[in-house]
């Protein structure tokens, strides 16, 4: 073969192998474009643009009287885009930059008007289409921004992006803030109502697609993808607080805790028939004279109750008949082996039962229990262990502690030294609101029930769930042991510790003094005298509405109970009993005259004057007198409102309810005809104008 049909062959081979190269090339991109091309769009979207969740507005948490606990408000953060269509241009850019600067400077104050603009220039020269230029901005703020220059080219030329977040807000600061509770991402447990319930309050969030620009940066696209989701709003909580209750408690709890200089104190407000708690207030000493609620004592503070407890001791032995009221012992001291057992105020002599009881010996409950259940000891226990002593609550907010109660199997049972010492409140552990809902039963004449924090949860207005009383024991003792047990409380105040300091002439009150010394959670109760002053009881002992308790923890100077927790417990229950109408009716309205007054709709005083004089009636305004002679005229009540607070609108037809709750900046949903029979949301409480209130009228 010669040396050029070599060469050919060589070519035409190359060439052959460069078309089938070529072919297989082909083949392959046709592949990628019409087999894969799927895949590999949907790949290429995925690394720049994706759905990111989107923040739904939280619930809110209102008070009993519908105050608004709780909310959630928007604030925004500001980004800007600066290459959007109406600065694209850099002469308009350069026009208009310091104008924007200088609004901006002025507006906000944070930055000088240089620095704004040194701060877009700078942005603009690194294509920045997200630029953060301000946060934590207000809705009204925002609405003014949106006027600056640049930005009131509109919402894609002017390049001003907005993100909304939420931001929780406690209308009433401090007032019933561990209660309220709060929810942390960063932090696994849950506190307070916000965390029991953040299933409902969080709502459920929603999605937006979001697009990776230059710089690593993911900005909103708005292309009205049905894929987008809106977040839904949470649902609100009713809970049972009373905030006029709450205020009372904290500052009467807060003014004790700096007076006695004390570690940390607890108080817990109860309606007696429902268990509705309506105050808490946990507070911790953080600095000299300053108190800040840290840790909820009230449901995770177990203690020995010291005193409180003898109500349990004493209701034990009259049920079981070893003791009467007239029964005699002896006071001062009781010997036990390895401890003697003494009356911090010394002997009283020999006394009887009840005057043990209302002068708080010791020594005496001690012997009585010790005597009475030495040779079956697990006879007492068991009495604690019927009435759930030594259960939890199933309380509505987490953290609630295990109480800790005895009993002789138990390997740290001494069966010479726990009863006795058990009979008057150590060798135990109780939470302060175990030891309440323990007295409410008493009040609620034996029907022990759980203690509830929230009423119903609502969504729109609309109920979606509702709470009952949990009943935990229907009849904790006889009617007779309860006779006896309400009128031993009732004499602790009016004849034993409690007459100088907590008993009132103008109303009952029966509760029982708790001094205990606390234990060193490590050395026990020798290595520094710590001790806890309680008061626990109800009111008005003979139709009692409240049952409530005071625990002051290592007060300076004096520690009696009496002295430390008594002034705090009197001052809460006076201003209870005062501004509850249920147990303080003011004088009812006398009628005098021919006729009843006339059935009229709340409105607005100068329609109803023009319309009474078309129709010759004379109206009264004269009604806050308790006695008014309709003869005279029709009466009428002037109904003023406080700027910043919700109307109340019951009572109003309509239009008149519509016109009102308008003015004062609220939306209204509307279910029913008539007259408004209900709010939502009650008259003179505090929310964030624009917010929904449902009007039910009947």
């Amino acid at each position: 073969m010669s040396i050029r049909t070599n060469i050919l062959l060589r070519v035409y081979l190359a060439f052959g192998l460069i078309m089938v190269f070529a072919l297989a090339v082909a083949v392959q991109l046709c592949r990628v474009q019409f087999v894969q091309g799927k895949k590999w769009c949907a790949m290429a979207d995925s690394l720049s643009t994706r759905y990111v969740k989107v923040e739904a507005a939280r619930g809110n948490i209102f008070s009993s009287d519908g105050s608004l606990l709780a909310t959630s408000i928007p604030e925004y953060e500001l980004h800007m885009d600066l290459l959007a269509g109406g600065i694209a241009d850099d002469d308009t850019f350069l026009e208009k930059i310091d104008s924007l600067a200088l609004k901006m400077s002025q507006f906000f104050g944070d930055k000088s008007a240089s620095e704004y603009s040194r701060l877009f220039k700078d942005a603009r020269k690194d294509s920045s289409r997200y630029e953060l230029i301000r946060r934590n901005v207000t809705y009204q703020q925002l609405k003014q921004v949106r006027k600056f220059p640049i930005f009131n080219m509109g919402k894609y030329k002017g390049g001003l992006i907005v993100v909304q977040k939420n931001k929780r807000i406690l209308p009433f600061k401090s007032l019933a803030a561990r209660t309220i509770g709060y929810t942390n991402e960063n932090v696994s447990n849950v506190v307070g109502l916000e965390g029991a319930y953040a299933n409902y309050i969080n709502g459920e969030s929603g999605q937006r697609l979001m697009q990776h620009v230059a710089g690593g940066i993911w900005i909103p696209v708005n292309n009205g993808n049905d894929e987008e989701v809106e977040p839904k709003e949470g649902a609100d909580i009713i809970s049972t607080i009373d905030v006029n209750f709450q205020d009372v408690a904290q500052k009467a709890l807060e003014k004790q805790l700096i007076k006695s200089d004390a570690d940390h104190g607890v108080v817990i407000l109860m309606e007696v028939q429902t268990g509705e708690v309506r105050a808490v207030a946990n507070y911790t000493k953080v600095a000299p004279r300053v108190y800040k609620e840290k840790f909820n004592y009230a449901i995770a503070g177990n203690q020995d109750p010291g005193s409180t407890f003898k109500l349990a001791s004493y209701m034990a032995l009259i049920e079981d008949h070893k003791v009467d009221t007239s029964t005699r012992v002896n006071t001062g001291t009781y010997q036990i082996p390895g401890h003697l057992i003494k009356d911090s105020h010394g002997s009283i002599g020999v006394v009887s039962v009840k005057r043990a009881f209302e002068e708080s010996s010791n020594s005496a409950i001690a012997y009585l229990v010790n005597n009475a259940y030495h040779n079956d000891q697990s006879q007492f226990t068991d009495h604690l262990y019927d009435w759930h002593l030594n259960e939890k609550m199933g309380l509505q907010i987490p953290g609630e502690a295990r109480p800790v109660i005895k009993n002789p199997k138990n390997t740290s049972w001494n069966k010479k030294m726990t009863l006795p010492q058990m009979a008057y409140g150590y060798e135990m552990q109780l939470t302060p609101l175990k030891m309440l809902s323990f007295y409410n039963a008493v009040a609620n004449n034996g029907k022990y029930i759980s203690p509830v924090f929230v009423r119903e949860i609502k969504r729109m207005g609309n109920t979606i769930e509702r709470f009952q009383t949990h009943v935990i024991n229907p009849k904790i003792c006889s009617d007779r042991t309860l006779k006896i047990m309400q009128e031993l409380l009732e004499g602790v105040v009016s004849e034993g510790t409690g007459k100088s300091i907590i008993n009132n002439p103008l109303y009952k009150i029966a509760g029982k003094t708790g001094t205990a010394q606390v234990a060193d959670a490590n050395k026990g109760y020798k290595a520094k005298k710590q001790y806890q002053a309680s008061f626990c009881g109800y009111f008005p002992a003979d139709h009692p509405k409240y049952s409530l308790i005071v625990v002051i923890n290592d007060p300076k100077g004096g520690y009696y109970a009496a002295k430390v927790a008594g002034p705090p417990f009197r001052e809460i229950a006076d201003k209870v009993y005062s501004s509850d109408l249920d147990m303080n009716q003011s004088t009812p309205m006398r009628y005098v005259g021919n006729t009843r007054p006339a059935k009229i709709k709340t409105g607005d005083r100068k329609a109803i004057q023009q319309v009474y004089s078309k129709l010759g009636i004379k109206p009264l305004y004269a009604s806050n007198n308790p006695v008014t002679d309709t003869s005279n005229g029709v009466v009428a009540d002037d109904v003023r409102y406080r700027k910043g607070l919700v109307p109340s609108v019951t009572g109003m037809g309509l239009s008149d309810a519509l016109y009102t709750l308008g003015n004062a900046g609220y939306k209204v949903n509307v279910r029913g005809s008539g007259v408004v029979a209900r709010q939502s949301v009650t008259g003179g409480s505090i929310i964030p104008k624009g917010s929904k209130i449902q009007i039910e009228l009947e």
